[in-house]
């Protein structure tokens, strides 16, 4: 009997021992695991439990917190002017999560973050602050001017400007958009409207500003322009350039004309060639440059890699391998080339700030609930991508362009501007798909400086036009100019 005693004793001393030991596996191994797993409804229920810290726009929060009676989640996100500002804050769902900053800073919004805790007794005490905000660097004024410039044209597009002395993002505006306050709850409508959103063919929930890439078309060519005089492959801009228009690919029977007249073409010079948007001066720049030039280049200008705005922007592309004819291609900003609308604006920027691209960012400062300081971006430069030398030569040339060439539509009075227009080619049938059309500008202050540069982008696929006056010209350049404007506005 004793024995029998015994052995039960041992087998339950060993199941205790077993279940202590896993208690303390999942509490001190695992916890952090199984608090943060997302279908952990304890999780859930107290990511909503309290109102939440906001984003900050021109000194006013855009967005809020809602109390939801009869939930187990107590609040809801609410998003002021929420199509306006989504490319930005993302949205916050209690079904669906969260995006952009509404999901990089979601630490410090739901007051989780460590940096938050006043003193050594909140952390022991496990009293939980309230969130902080999140303080971007988006211009009201400019971001409401290219939010509307896209949607009075009803243009699926994106607008990107930034600050070229700083790398500050003053406006990201993406359509067609969408209002994440919608399906910001749990509700049954709610989950219906977020997956007629989802399966949308146009694409609302994604940030077509820094989540989908585009053939640059013909603003690429500034950054041609930069290599060539960079590389030493072009030393005057005014000399001829000896390319005839049209111009035959190397390898190739192919042979490529330009907008306007070939003979207004025909072996003009670099400032020529840009002042008409001539693609012969361009394709023989870059074949002269070549890939590895071209291709360095563009990579000192940010393609190639990916951007963190703190949002993630996806890597604009130029190849690795070309042959010949493609290097070519790539001079008019075609063939293989892709390129989001923050990277163009960071191309144009970079040139209109002699040479130096800053890395560009969203969010000037991360405050608690007290308002004081838990952290603050510093302006930082991404790299020195040409001399100020090469710079200024494609600031004469983008300037001319404007005055005297193809780019006269983003004139300001009394104001130096420089921009290029685009029209890109894509598809498999360029024939048969409607182009997309870009522009690209920058302002300058009467002491040389530059506040601001902008790149637009228009895919008039379903505009209510014809294919004739698609430009970026006509299109994206009033677009752009009314973003300046409203930048110039307050400088």
């Amino acid at each position: 009997m004793n024995r029998t005693i015994r052995r039960i004793a041992g087998f339950c001393g060993v199941m205790v021992m077993a279940l202590l030991l896993r208690a303390t596996w999942v509490q001190f191994v695992e916890g952090d695991r199984l608090a943060g797993d997302p279908h952990n409804r304890r999780v859930q229920i107290e990511a909503f439990s309290r109102p939440r810290g906001d984003i900050i726009v021109g000194g006013e929060a855009v967005t809020g917190s809602e109390a939801t009676p009869d939930s187990d989640f107590k609040y809801k996100r609410v998003f002021k002017d929420g199509p306006l500002y989504a490319p930005i804050t993302g949205y916050f769902s209690q079904a669906q999560g969260a995006t952009f900053l509404e999901g990089v800073h979601n630490g410090l919004l739901s007051g989780k973050d460590d940096r938050l805790y006043t003193g050594p007794l909140d952390a022991l005490t496990g009293k939980k602050p309230r969130g902080g905000d999140v303080v971007t660097t988006i211009d009201p004024a400019a971001q409401k001017a290219a939010y509307k410039g896209l949607t009075d044209l009803n243009a699926k597009g994106a607008v990107v400007a930034l600050d070229p002395r700083t790398g500050r993002i003053l406006a990201m505006a993406s359509t067609p958009s969408y209002d994440p306050s919608v399906f910001a709850g749990m509700s049954r409508k709610e989950g219906e409207i977020f997956q007629k959103l989802d399966k949308d063919k146009d694409k609302p929930l994604s940030n077509r500003a820094i989540r989908e890439t585009y053939p640059p078309g013909s603003t690429f060519k500034i950054l041609t322009a930069a290599a060539a005089l960079e590389s030493g492959a072009v030393t005057d801009i005014n000399a001829s350039s000896g390319a005839p228009s049209p111009y035959q690919l190397p390898l190739s029977t192919t042979k490529v004309g330009s907008v306007v007249p070939d003979a207004q073409c025909d072996r003009v010079s670099l400032k020529t060639g840009m002042q008409w948007s001539c693609n012969n001066v361009f394709l023989d720049a870059a074949l002269k440059t070549g890939k590895d030039k071209m291709r360095e280049t563009a990579e000192k200008f940010g393609f190639n890699k990916e951007q963190f705005t703190p949002v993630r922007t996806v890597a604009s592309a130029y190849p690795g391998e070309l042959d010949k004819p493609q290097t070519a291609l790539t001079g008019m900003g075609q063939g293989s080339l892709a390129s989001t609308p923050l990277q163009m604006a960071m191309v144009t920027a970079g040139l209109a700030n002699n040479g130096k691209v800053m890395k560009p960012y969203m969010v000037e400062e991360l405050r608690g609930a007290d308002l004081s300081t838990v952290a603050r971006t510093e302006p930082e430069v991404l790299d020195q991508a040409v001399s100020e030398g090469t710079a200024k030569k494609v600031q004469e040339m983008m300037e001319y362009t404007v005055t005297d060439g193809t780019g006269d539509k983003v004139r300001i009075a009394g104001v130096t501007v420089g921009g290029k227009p685009g029209t890109a080619q894509h598809g498999a049938d360029v024939r048969d798909e409607r182009p997309y059309a870009w522009f690209v500008s920058y302002a300058k202050l009467p002491d040389g400086s530059s506040p601001v540069a902008v790149a637009v982008l228009v895919d008039p696929a379903d505009m209510d036009i014809s294919r004739s006056d698609i430009a970026g010209g006509r299109l994206g350049a009033p677009i752009a100019k009314a973003v300046m404007k409203a930048v110039l506005d307050h400088q």
